[in-house]
């Protein structure tokens, strides 16, 4: 029996059959943390994988994965997307703070985070962007007082993505005010119970948002939180970030989860009434569109897959962040386009829900271009570290 077909066997014994197909859904992921509600069969499906070590496939099984090689990991992604089925994990400790533990925490730090992370017990966020400091992120100005065995954090981040779901903050502190600014900076990871820590949502014009403005008022730290080395923080945040952009660029590039389950086609075969587009500029965009999806899709592929043979994201992620965000608001155009006054609609009779929702994710792609580093700062990234132009 091959991997693939052993895997295909487990999936089928032990994947719940009322998430099959449900990949898409809106509250079909499992983030995972203290506050996350699950169904019977969200919590059956995490139990499993997380017996086999498959919410982390290629992390080492000491930290909870499941120890796959790259190929074996990628037989196990596809296989769970043939089914339809919603990853058993997501969220940032996944994708974001345990990738940058395995390369720079300590034995304690990996041994005591990462198994939490890959059971689905801790939920991550992130500390980074201040009203002040925000693509000029080494401006920050969040403070971390030495006080012996701890540190004392007093400060505001803002943008922190599902702030008020989460459990731990990975933050950028300043712990050195008179050095140079990348070189006074301290990775730190804050438990978000501590006292001194308050956090509130921020409402976006669409409606809803994950977003959340953080503050720190004399807020204790262990110094055995501080990840890699006290004023070193900024080249962790600097291989984080890469992370996330690759992250960032994998959910909206690929449009799962940003079109609600309804493909481009479909909403033009809809509303054209016709079988097949005839419209030859209608045409020309939608297959453009697709065209760009299914490239942009095999470029992440390539991407994840060299990360999982052990070479950590460069300043390429910049490349598929740009893309991947600004080809999500090219789809969301599109289907604004094609459900035409429909998709003007806010609330109220005569609109359905599945046009009220694609106003809100039309308004809501606004910020896709500025969310993990505006598009001129990756712009920049991209001129200085791959092309190497001169300033």
């Amino acid at each position: 029996m091959t991997f693939r077909d052993e895997i295909r066997a487990w999936l089928e014994e032990h994947a719940p059959q009322g998430l099959y197909g449900k990949s898409r859904e809106a509250g079909a992921q499992i983030w995972g943390g203290k506050q996350e509600q699950r169904s019977a069969d969200q919590e059956a499906w995490l139990r499993a994988a997380v017996e086999r070590g498959f919410t982390a496939p290629t992390w080492p099984k000491e930290y909870g994965g499941g120890g796959l090689s790259q190929q074996e990991a990628q037989a196990l992604a596809s296989e769970i997307e043939q089914l339809g089925l919603p990853p058993p994990l997501t969220g940032f400790g996944l994708s974001m703070i345990g990738p940058t533990l395995l390369h720079f925490g300590g034995e304690e730090q990996k041994r005591e985070h990462l198994p939490r992370i890959t059971r689905g017990e801790i939920r991550w966020c992130q500390g980074y962007s201040e009203p002040n400091a925000g693509s000029d992120l080494a401006s920050l100005q969040c403070s971390a007082r030495d006080a012996g065995d701890h540190y004392v954090i007093n400060g505001q981040k803002t943008w922190t993505s599902y702030g008020d779901k989460s459990d731990w903050m990975f933050v950028l502190v300043r712990t050195d005010p008179a050095a140079k600014k990348q070189q006074g900076i301290t990775f730190l990871l804050v438990d978000l119970a501590s006292p001194g820590v308050s956090i509130r949502p921020i409402g976006l014009i669409s409606g809803a948002s994950p977003f959340c403005e953080s503050f720190f008022e004399d807020v204790k730290v262990p110094k055995q939180n501080v990840v890699s080395e006290v004023n070193q923080g900024w080249t962790v945040a600097k291989a984080l970030l890469g992370h996330e952009r690759e992250m960032i660029a994998a959910v909206f590039g690929s449009g799962r989860g940003a079109t609600r389950g309804e493909s481009v086609v479909a909403t033009a075969k809809q509303y054209s009434q016709a079988e097949r587009i005839t419209d030859p500029l209608l045409r020309d965009r939608t297959a453009a569109l697709l065209m760009d999806e299914k490239c942009f899709e095999l470029t992440v592929q390539r991407i994840a897959d060299n990360a999982r043979a052990g070479r950590r994201p460069g300043p390429e992620s910049s490349i598929l962040k740009i893309y991947g965000t600004e080809l999500n608001q090219r789809r969301q155009e599109l289907l604004c386009s094609l459900r035409g006054p429909e998709s003007l609609g806010w609330q109220g009779e005569g609109f359905p829900d599945e046009a009220l929702q694609q106003t809100r994710d039309w308004l809501r792609s606004r910020g896709n271009t500025i969310e993990g580093g505006t598009s001129e700062i990756q712009l920049n990234i991209i001129a200085k570290r791959v092309l190497e132009l001169p300033d």
